[in-house]
């Protein structure tokens, strides 16, 4: 039995499972902090303290108090409203991207396995070309063709994506087709479309779980870096990246004001890594013997 096998064992008995899930740290710590991050960009679509586009200048660069939690920033908004609000941000452009890299990668992948030769050729020297242009030069580039804006940044950083995402999964196809129930499908009749639908896919969908969300926690960096270039979210609208950009010149007159959305993305990006670390364990558990 492969490892992919013995992960769609482990996931029919649920409590088992569950069990080991429960005993996995880096997957309990990721899980909490990844549904903390979800659960603050949900309650950002029904409440926040302020409206984050409301400046009130006399306001300005107040410490954390009753009537602002973590303090106003240099226009007098509410800082706690603009951490809400990025979370949303965050999580929008990391779904996006990673689903751009998760669809098109896996079907660029799968091809060059199923097909080899020329066209795997093709497919994996077409990776290698993307592997050359990394999410801010990319958005540095549509920048100067379409403007700066959220939309190219997440085409960027999806684009991105792509050869990852492709490289992994031919790899993870690759050793599939070498398996003797794959070759006995084969024997049967079964065409190239039908296996890789039917068997190939199913049994490396571990290891495209576990790498969208590595992405995922990449994305999150990547969104916050655009935006501190100016590249990625665009004013009025929150983005923790923005904020670092904005903070940068207050370091010594209000430090926190860089503290908040440094933690912000800090939290966001090692939940995301240990949920993965965590789903690796359990997904794979001969990894975890290997520890």
């Amino acid at each position: 039995m492969n490892s992919s096998q013995s992960a769609a064992a482990t996931l029919e008995h649920a409590p088992a499972f569950r069990t080991r899930a429960l005993s996995n740290r880096s997957f309990v710590i990721g899980s909490a902090l990844t549904l903390l991050l979800v659960a603050t960009a949900l309650l950002s679509l029904v409440w926040t303290p302020y409206s984050p586009y409301e400046m009130d200048l006399p306001g300005r660069l107040q410490p954390p108090n009753p009537g602002h939690w973590l303090g106003t920033d240099p226009f007098g908004r509410d800082v706690a409203s603009l951490l809400l609000m990025g979370a949303r941000a965050s999580i929008m452009v990391g779904v996006i991207a990673v689903g751009i890299g998760l669809v098109i990668g896996t079907a660029l992948g799968l091809l060059a396995a199923a097909r080899r030769g020329w066209v795997e050729e093709v497919i994996m020297r077409l990776a290698d070309f993307g592997f050359a242009f990394p999410a801010i030069l990319s958005a540095i580039m549509l920048t100067a063709v379409f403007g700066a804006g959220i939309a190219n940044a997440i085409v960027a950083i999806g684009l991105y994506n792509i050869p990852t995402f492709a490289r992994i999964t031919r790899a993870s196809a690759n050793a599939i087709w070498s398996r003797e129930f794959v070759l006995a499908a084969r024997a049967c009749g079964k065409g190239p479309f039908s296996i890789t639908l039917e068997h190939v896919l199913p049994n490396i969908m571990p290891v495209l779980i576990v790498q969208a969300t590595i992405r995922f926690a990449i994305a999150i960096l990547a969104e916050a870096a655009l935006s501190y270039l100016g590249l990625g979210t665009q004013p009025p609208q929150p983005s923790w990246g923005r904020m670092l950009s904005e903070a940068q010149t207050l370091l010594f007159q209000a430090p926190l004001l860089a503290v908040f959305p440094g933690v912000a993305i800090a939290v966001a990006v090692l939940g995301l890594n240990l949920l993965g670390d965590g789903l690796r364990d359990l997904l794979d558990p001969r990894l975890a013997r290997q520890r």
